[in-house]
């Protein structure tokens, strides 16, 4: 069996590192019971993906070597505390208005838990397919 080359790889955890963010943002709005009509959560999902892909960068998560390595987990909790104040800060810019500590911290948890159960998984499958 033929294995994919590295680029498509890395690709593909980028989209899926996006959707997990994607979730994180849309369960966001349920749990305020805010509606998705009207694009809102366009102000929250860009500025965190912004802020992920940034920091993710930075922290080297999207690495062949470092992404599937169980090892290497801490840096997508570290990253994840970079982004969502970056994110937060982008999204207060985008809504012209003030940037909120609390919703920074939470989606720095709620992000950070949900990429690194994605990551976990990623990991799991890429490690599977070696043996």
């Amino acid at each position: 069996m033929k294995s994919r080359p590295v680029h498509s790889s890395i690709l593909f955890l980028i989209l899926m590192d996006g959707i997990i963010l994607l979730l994180v943002t849309f369960i966001g709005f349920a749990s305020h019971s805010t509606s998705l009509a009207g694009g809102r959560w366009l102000a929250t999902f860009l500025p965190m993906l912004a802020g992920w892909l940034v920091a993710g960068w930075l922290g080297g998560v999207f690495h062949p070597d470092i992404s599937t390595d169980y090892r290497q987990l801490w840096r997508v909790m570290g990253c994840a505390a970079l982004a969502a104040p970056f994110g937060a800060v982008l999204r207060g810019l985008w809504l012209q208005n003030v940037v909120m500590p609390v919703f920074a911290l939470v989606m720095m948890a709620v992000s950070a838990v949900g990429l690194l159960i994605w990551r976990v998984i990623w990991i799991a499958w890429i490690t599977r397919k070696q043996v």
